[in-house]
């Protein structure tokens, strides 16, 4: 069983420590500043926090100790239009992409580039850009050939005001291999590293479109997308329509269209070593992005998505409202154990693969992402 993970919320990041009597919330970093995303790299134990500060800009931080001690990493930058001020241009306007260029909104997520590729980071942003570091986060470099893509047009903001990169997969099998998920601009995948580019969204269908372009690949707007490790094959999707599953390495998705009470939400879990195990958050979709009917429960399939369960014991009796982020649901390598933070500062884990639910807190702040270490 995992010892600890990490709960980026709001207002702080969280340690959660198991201990001899349970699990244990500690003293938070950046207290009072958001987290929007957490990576606890197990290649070398470096802990690294992302921080939206508003008009101070995005931060990125790292620690060597485990959350003790931290220090400042460069941030992924957009090129700035050239002489942009003796144009006339200034750097006001809308978020993320003013007169003067695109600006970092939000680092939205952050993984390791393989088990081979010591120091390698890619970075997914708001608005729209992947980024690849290969110090540490030292420096970054926009991955220009995804930036440049003819299909770009068409991408556009979800629930935010930009497109944004919020999944990244790198295969365990090949570092080369990587998937990401772009709201909504659908699923891409480089076989080489991110010097090319294939879009892999083909049987996701978007219903806020105009029936001749619902199946567009595009314009599809995946919630997240998670690879099984053992399986990596095999993929699912929480899409902003429904549930999709692939089982040929994103060519091709079928939507599991059986999931009660709804088939909406932004979090999906997958069981480790089968990839027919996953764990999902239903709740009301668009203008009411609320738990069906007041209740929250988690729901599973242990068949690839035929069938669907929805398990709530020891989460809140109705009316409860609260919302569980696209990063706020995590799984740890037995697939046995789970974490799940809310929009309203819950905190719940489960060590029976969601069977029963034990709350570590109610009065956290509203949470972003939890990760395992």
């Amino acid at each position: 069983m995992p010892k600890r993970f990490f709960v980026g919320s709001r207002k702080g990041l969280f340690p959660v420590e198991r201990t001899a009597t349970g699990w244990s919330i500690g003293q938070p970093s950046f207290l009072g500043d958001p987290v929007s995303i957490v990576l606890p790299d197990r290649r070398d134990g470096t802990l690294y926090a992302a921080l939206p500060l508003g008009h101070f800009g995005v931060k990125l931080r790292r620690s060597a100790d485990g959350g003790q001690t931290w220090d400042e990493c460069s941030v992924p930058q957009y090129a700035r239009v050239p002489d942009a001020e003796t144009a006339g241009l200034t750097a006001e306007g809308e978020a993320g992409q003013s007169p003067a260029g695109p600006s970092l909104e939000e680092i939205w997520a952050l993984e390791g580039g393989g088990s081979d590729r010591p120091g390698q980071l890619w970075c997914g942003t708001i608005p729209g850009g992947l980024f690849h570091s290969e110090d540490c986060g030292d420096s970054w470099r926009l991955v220009e050939s995804l930036w440049d893509m003819p299909q770009r047009d068409n991408w556009f903001g979800g629930g935010k005001d930009h497109p944004g990169i919020h999944s990244v997969c790198v295969d365990p099998r090949n570092s080369d291999h990587v998937t990401v998920g772009v709201s909504c601009g659908g699923i891409w995948q480089t076989q080489d590293a991110g010097r090319s580019w294939a879009l892999r969204a083909d049987g996701m269908r978007a219903a806020y479109m105009p029936p001749d372009r619902a199946f567009d690949p595009t314009i599809q707007d995946p919630h997240l997308i998670v690879q099984c490790r053992d399986e990596p094959d095999q993929f699912w999707v929480q899409h902003h329509n429904g549930i999709f599953r692939s089982d040929d390495n994103c060519a091709s998705w079928t939507e599991c269209d059986q999931a009660t009470p709804s088939g909406f939400g932004f979090a999906v879990a997958v069981h480790p070593q089968d990839s027919r195990r996953a764990w999902f958050v239903p709740a009301v979709k668009d203008e009411c992005r609320v738990p069906v009917d007041g209740r929250l429960v988690v729901t599973t399939t242990a068949d690839g998505g035929e069938t669907f369960r929805s398990l709530s014991a020891g989460l809140p009796d109705e009316p409860a409202w609260d919302i569980v982020f696209r990063h706020a649901l995590a799984i740890d390598d037995s697939g046995e154990c789970l974490v799940m933070g809310s929009s309203t500062g819950g905190l719940w884990v489960s060590e029976d693969a969601g069977e029963s639910w034990a709350c570590l807190s109610s009065h956290l702040p509203q949470i972003y992402c939890v990760r395992f270490e």
